[in-house]
């Protein structure tokens, strides 16, 4: 079993999930990190090189098949921080009635809803086995359905929702057993999916690492912005 603190990522070959375990390798963490194709994550890649306490598990949060391969890979370890990163945005274009892409939007559920729920299933005995048993959600103020006023985005806002209901009630699931759950924005970030005008990476995962660090049970299943700000439902 390892000794030192270990952080898991999902979506771990760009953005903020690069990021986060840049960030935690830097702080000399047990970091393992997950993509789907490492094969051309060639930044994590770098980074593994750079720290030895990087690992890279091949991952897709929809290949249940993939998922059972990592869960049996990590079976000794202990999980002290499980961040379910990995997500997709496929309705930046206009979506409406009469455009709507039924195959993109079950596709958004598969991976932003129930493949990090998937991973949770898979890994919990590890979070449960660590000192701090926290998990950590990456949701979207789009998901917030108080702060939805104007049209679009229907698939990426419905699973962040669905998202953050799921984990408020996973929460509530693990409080018992000391385990908690955050649920969190990482605000408007410069990344693929994000606007071009919005913060850093090292920014938000900064803000949202100082967050994870002062945690405490009671604020289990709470939704957060990266700078501390409670997010509305």
């Amino acid at each position: 079993m390892n000794a030192m603190p270990a952080v898991f990522i999902t979506g771990s070959n760009r953005g903020l999930g690069l990021e986060w375990a840049r960030q935690y390798a830097q702080e000399g963490w047990q970091v393992f990190a997950t993509c789907r194709n490492p094969r051309d994550a060639v930044d994590l890649q770098n980074l593994t090189r750079e720290y030895p306490k990087v690992s890279m598990h091949r991952l897709d949060v929809t290949k249940v098949e993939e998922i059972r391969s990592v869960q049996w890979e990590l079976e000794d370890q202990t999980i002290d921080i499980l961040v379910s990163n990995a997500g997709i945005y496929l309705d930046k274009r206009k979506t409406g009635p009469g455009c709507f892409r039924f195959d993109d939007w079950h596709s958004t559920f598969a991976v932003n809803t129930l493949g990090g729920l998937r991973v949770i299933e898979a890994l919990i005995g590890n979070v449960a086995k660590s000192s701090r048993r926290l998990i950590i959600a990456i949701s979207s103020h789009m998901g917030s359905i108080a702060d939805i006023h104007e049209a679009g985005h229907y698939y990426y806002r419905s699973s962040k929702a669905a998202l953050n209901a799921a984990m408020a009630g996973l929460a509530a699931e693990l409080k018992p057993q000391g385990i908690g759950v955050l649920i969190l924005h990482p605000g408007g970030v410069k990344t693929r999916m994000g606007p071009p005008s919005g913060i850093s990476p090292e920014e938000s995962v900064r803000g949202m690492r100082r967050i994870a660090e002062r945690f405490r049970l009671d604020d289990s299943g709470t939704f957060l912005r990266y700078d501390g700000v409670k997010m509305p439902w």
